[in-house]
C-alpha cells in the first residue's frame, strides 16, 4: 500500500516520502480500515521534525485522525463487521495517512450518520480539544463570554460551535477579515475581531469592561500576552497550544490581582489519565455529530501524493477548518 512515512526527523518535512509498504494485517483486538479521509492536524507537521510532545520510534506513518469503512478484523472482535463506517475519533497517534490503517477495535467509532468520510475525519481530535477545554477545564456556562483565538481554523471553529451549543456568547478571534467573514456567516459567534494592531479594548468594549470570563488560546506569544489584559476578574485562560512558534511567560503577580485561573488543557492525556471521563468525552461529541449539532469544516481535499500542499495549508495559515488527505484518490 502507499503510505506516508517519516523515516527521519528534519525540518522542511525533509525526512518525509510516499513510500509502498506491506499492507498491515490486524492481529488479535484489532481492526484495519480502508482509510477514505484522513484530516490534517498541527501535530501532525510538528511529529515530522520531533517537536510534539508524542515522539514515535522511526520509522512511522503519520497521520492521527482518520475515518473509512472496516476492511479486515482480528481475532475476536465482534463490534465490527466488514464495511462498517468508522473513524479514529481522535483516538490514534499515528497511522493515518495511507490507504490502509490499522488501530485497536476499541480504539474506533461509528462515523456520525449525516457526515462524509472527510467531516468523520475532521471532526474528532478538534471537538474533542473543545470539550475537555471547555466543559471539564474552564467548566463554560451558559451566557458567559468566551474569546476563541484562532477561530479560523478547524480547533478554533470547533470551539466557536460547541460553545454556541453551550449558550456561551461567543467572541471569534483571528487576523483575516476574509477568514473571519467565513467564520461569521457559517458558524454564527455573537461577534468578530480582527486581532491585527491589538484586540485588547475591543474585548473590553463588547463585554462591557468586564473582559472575556473564559479565553480559548491556541496560539500563545504575544496573543497569550494580550489576552491576560482583557480577561474578566477569576477568569480561565485555557493553554491550547502555540502556533506562533513563541512560549509566552505570565508574571505571576497577573495570576494574582486578577484573580485568573491558567489551565493546561491536553485532550488526549486527559481521557488516558482518567478513562472514564475520557469515554464519557468521546461519546458526548460523538453524540452531538450524530444529531448534527456540531459539524467541522471541510476547507481542502487533496490526494495522498499531494501530502506537501497539504502541510502547506496548516503551516502557511490557509486553512478555514480542516484539510483533509484522500488516500483513496
Amino acid at each position: 500500500m502507499r503510505a506516508l512515512v517519516v523515516e527521519a526527523l528534519a525540518p522542511g518535512y525533509a525526512g518525509c516520502s510516499v513510500k509502498e509498504i506491506e499492507t498491515p494485517t490486524p492481529g488479535p483486538g484489532e481492526v484495519r480500515v480502508k482509510v477514505r479521509a484522513a484530516a490534517v492536524n498541527f501535530p501532525d507537521l510538528l511529529q515530522t521534525r520531533g517537536e510534539y510532545q508524542h515522539k514515535p520510534a522511526l520509522p512511522f506513518v503519520s497521520g492521527t485522525e482518520f475515518a473509512g469503512e472496516v476492511d479486515a478484523v482480528g481475532e475476536g472482535v465482534t463490534a465490527w463487521k466488514l464495511g462498517d463506517r468508522v473513524t479514529s475519533g481522535g483516538a490514534a497517534r499515528v497511522g493515518g495517512f495511507c490507504e490502509y490503517a490499522v488501530a485497536g477495535a476499541d480504539q474506533l467509532r461509528p462515523a456520525p450518520r449525516s457526515f462524509s468520510f472527510a467531516e468523520a475525519a475532521g471532526y474528532g481530535s478538534g471537538y474533542l480539544t473543545a470539550y475537555v477545554a471547555l466543559v471539564r477545564r474552564a467548566r463554560l456556562q451558559a451566557g458567559e463570554w468566551l474569546l476563541v483565538h484562532g477561530a479560523a481554523g478547524g480547533m478554533g471553529l470547533a470551539a466557536v460551535d460547541l460553545a454556541k451549543h453551550l449558550g456561551a456568547k461567543v467572541i471569534a478571534a483571528a487576523s483575516s477579515d476574509e477568514k473571519l467573514a467565513i467564520v461569521a456567516r457559517e458558524y454564527a459567534p455573537d461577534h468578530v475581531i480582527n486581532i491585527t494592531g491589538g484586540f485588547r479594548e475591543q474585548v473590553k468594549e463588547i463585554t462591557g469592561g468586564r473582559g472575556a470570563d473564559v479565553i480559548f488560546d491556541p496560539v500563545g506569544g504575544d496573543v497569550f500576552d494580550e489576552s491576560v489584559r482583557c480577561i474578566a476578574f477569576d477568569g480561565r485562560l485555557l493553554v491550547i497550544g502555540f502556533t506562533s512558534g513563541r512560549l509566552p511567560v505570565l508574571p505571576v503577580n497577573y495570576a494574582l490581582i486578577k484573580g485568573i485561573s491558567i489551565v493546561g488543557v491536553r485532550a488526549g492525556e486527559y481521557g488516558r489519565q482518567f478513562p472514564e471521563r475520557g469515554r464519557e468525552n468521546r461519546d458526548a461529541i460523538f453524540q452531538l455529530a450524530d444529531e448534527g449539532k456540531i459539524r467541522p469544516r471541510i476547507d481542502r481535499e487533496f490526494p495522498l501524493a499531494e501530502w506537501r500542499d497539504a502541510f502547506g495549508t496548516l503551516a502557511d495559515r490557509k486553512v478555514v477548518g480542516k484539510t483533509i488527505i484522500r488516500p483513496d484518490l
